[in-house]
């Protein structure tokens, strides 16, 4: 293990978990990094209430109307999505539901952090600070942001994929380094092409992270985690709208707390060896083989985006030549990297490194063990295809296959103390025998319940080391 740290940056720590022993001829190794980042010195505290009176002029330091900007260069910036289609309207406390969930993240966003608020129909508008920029957070200003509010009405379209064009044009007023987007929809992207939402999500990918939300059980989850996976956010189903507060708080502590931006995972390999796949597998499953961007001679970088005080897991394949009994060598170093500052100067020092191992034996005992680690993720993997596929199979009417697949699935999450997925699950379908994974399926299942397990069935658990 070995960590490093920057000033006023969470010190990181890279840990490896692997069998390094291969039998003759072996080729694959595996191995589990868990990357963790702590004591950024960050938090997430509750603001100064606003006080009753006064505008922004009362506040030295406060947002400018003129420039959009207060008192110095802020670290964070963060851009609320609304949805405001027509759909809003269905029941009409979903939308109110929407104006309160709005108010608690604003309350949340720290002083000092750049913030705006973005309506979402088939065009995007600024509800607040409403002049191409962001307004710095103060008291006045969240006072000021919450008043705005009261101008979100349903009514249009839903084009997703020019509100996120615009909260992109909104970061870039800024130079913050740690930007992020939370995204609030309650149906399908009806009034933008499939291609455009894929297009738009390629060209932010890597300038901002987002978390996506779903409310209600109108809207479709492949979009909404979609969104979640291209720009390294969250996705959940907020299926009661009077939910809704209490998640905005949540994301946006989050976001409050995340203290260094555009970390990678940079994986270097020797010659003659390959990366099969590079996945995150706690807390969510991601698969970020097809991120790799060149770093170099046999090296590479998967995106990570950002981080506070956390801690996740990677599962590495490397494909190494095959070698003789005896012989042994370094199957790859991992380093976790951020770039260098505007393009110019020597790249930083790393801020944390690990090293994969690669031994040939001839003791099958030791060379045909997999590590726990391995196992464990390599079974949370399983189960979320699992997930995916019978689900798509009971969708299509293929009862043969959902009850197969689901049934596999019961079998893992119970393997792996997977205890959330596993509650999910048993509102889709009968558990008859969970160690042999016999399932029948239910006659009515709630479209939540659907959607829940769907959206969710990404999420892992930790193994217990």
């Amino acid at each position: 293990m070995a960590h490093f740290s920057t000033p006023d940056a969470p010190r990181f720590s890279v840990e490896v978990y692997q069998n390094e022993y291969l039998p003759e001829g072996g080729r694959e190794v595996n191995a589990i990094i868990t990357v963790t980042s702590a004591g950024g010195g960050a938090t997430a505290g509750p603001p100064i209430p606003a006080p009753a009176h006064g505008g922004y002029e009362d506040a030295p330091g406060a947002y400018d109307s003129a420039s959009g900007r207060g008192g110095g260069s802020p670290r964070a910036a963060v851009v609320i999505m609304v949805d405001c289609s027509g759909s809003m309207d269905y029941p009409p406390t979903k939308m109110r539901h929407a104006r309160d969930a709005t108010a608690a993240a604003i309350d949340t966003v720290r002083d000092g952090v750049a913030f705006s608020v973005v309506a979402g129909t088939h065009k995007a508008v600024e509800v607040f600070p409403g002049n191409g920029q962001l307004a710095i957070a103060d008291p006045l200003t969240r006072a000021r942001a919450k008043e705005a509010l009261r101008s979100l009405s349903p009514g249009g379209g839903t084009a997703i994929g020019t509100w996120l064009l615009q909260a992109d044009l909104l970061f870039d007023s800024t130079d913050a380094a740690i930007r992020h987007g939370i995204l609030l929809t309650d149906g399908r992207n009806e009034h933008e092409e499939p291609q455009r939402l894929r297009a738009v999500l390629d060209a932010c990918a890597g300038r901002f992270t987002c978390d996506a939300r779903g409310v209600g059980t109108d809207w479709e989850v492949e979009e909404v985690t979609g969104i979640a996976a291209a720009l390294l956010g969250t996705a959940d189903i907020v299926a009661d709208p009077a939910g809704l507060a209490a998640d905005f708080t949540r994301m946006m502590e989050t976001a409050m707390g995340k203290e260094i931006a555009d970390v990678s995972l940079r994986l270097w390999t020797p010659k003659g060896a390959e990366v099969a796949y590079v996945k995150q597998v706690a807390p969510t499953v991601e698969d970020l083989t097809a991120r790799r961007v060149e770093a170099g001679p046999r090296a590479g970088d998967y995106p990570t985006g950002s981080w506070g005080d956390e801690s996740r897991d990677y599962h590495l394949c490397v494909r190494v030549p095959a070698a003789e009994i005896g012989q042994e060598m370094l199957a790859a170093r991992i380093s976790l990297v951020q770039p260098v500052p505007n393009g110019v100067g020597s790249p930083p020092s790393p801020l944390a490194q690990g090293l994969v191992r690669a031994v040939w034996t001839d003791d099958l005992v030791v060379s045909t063990a997999m590590n726990p680690q391995v196992a464990h993720y390599t079974g949370q993997a399983e189960l979320a295809r699992a997930i995916k596929q019978g689900m798509n199979a009971r969708k299509s009417g293929d009862a043969e296959q959902a009850t197969a697949k689901l049934g596999r699935a019961v079998q893992l999450a119970a393997a792996s103390g997977n205890e959330d997925t596993a509650k999910l699950l048993a509102k889709v379908v009968d558990v008859l025998d969970v160690a042999a994974g016999t399932v029948r399926l239910k006659a009515k299942v709630a479209e939540a319940d659907e959607m829940t397990l769907e959206t969710r069935s990404t999420k892992t658990v930790r193994v217990k080391k």
